[in-house]
């Protein structure tokens, strides 16, 4: 067996070689391209899948389609219909309001024309298009709208059957209450229906955050 001794083996020199060994260091990885394509694409790409999930949920709570533009802007119309009577002081003395709501008067009309039309619509709005589930939340939120709406007619009602003064001070408060209660209906109309067509969420106010507790 050979022992290698410092002490007598002869010096050796050291040389330095030239010769590259690859870690895995930073410049290393700089030279392989690929190698950093290959790590960072399935986080670039999980994020672009997280956004565009994030997208289709949002668009699916409030979004609306033709069909629930149209079925929303109607419903605004009920709440209009049951209380045109409010307006019986406005339409007389202010023409354009007289032009702007003729069209309409047909179908005024017809909801008026039986006691109890008014009662069918709420139920049927209720029951077959709020607790449908089948109707997409935009078209229930729009319809129970037009529900809250309607119900808040009963206290100017219940004003004008409690006090209804034939002169004086009481028949100018009655005419102001009963005005204010149908330029509101008509504004109403207007802006809620004008915003289901462009697919847009009107919310009115008053009644918005009560229609967003009874649609889940």
């Amino acid at each position: 067996m050979l022992l290698f001794n410092p002490l007598t083996s002869p010096p050796t020199s050291l040389t330095l070689s030239q010769k590259t060994h690859y870690s895995p260091s930073l410049s290393s990885l700089k030279k392989h391209t690929s190698f950093l394509t290959i790590t960072n694409f399935p986080r670039k790409e999980n994020n672009l899948t997280r956004r565009k999930l994030f997208i289709v949920q949002a668009k699916g709570d409030e979004s609306a389609d033709g069909p629930d533009r149209l079925i929303s802007a109607v419903c605004y119309f009920y709440p209009f219909f049951d209380g045109i009577q409010y307006g019986k002081y406005v339409i007389t003395q202010f023409t354009p309001i007289q032009v702007l709501i003729q069209p309409l008067f047909p179908a005024i009309k017809v909801f008026k024309s039986f006691p109890l039309n008014g009662f069918l619509v709420f139920l049927t709005l209720y029951f077959v298009v709020v607790r449908n589930p089948k109707f997409s939340r935009y078209v229930r939120f729009n319809t129970m709208q037009a529900i809250v709406l309607d119900v808040l007619l009963i206290f100017p009602d219940l004003l004008e059957r409690s006090f209804n003064p034939r002169d004086g001070l009481g028949l100018d408060l009655v005419m102001s209450v009963d005005s204010t209660v149908f330029l509101f209906l008509l504004v109403c109309l207007i802006y809620g229906s004008s915003s289901c067509l462009f697919g847009q969420l009107p919310r009115l106010p008053i009644v918005a955050e009560a229609a967003d507790r009874q649609v889940l």
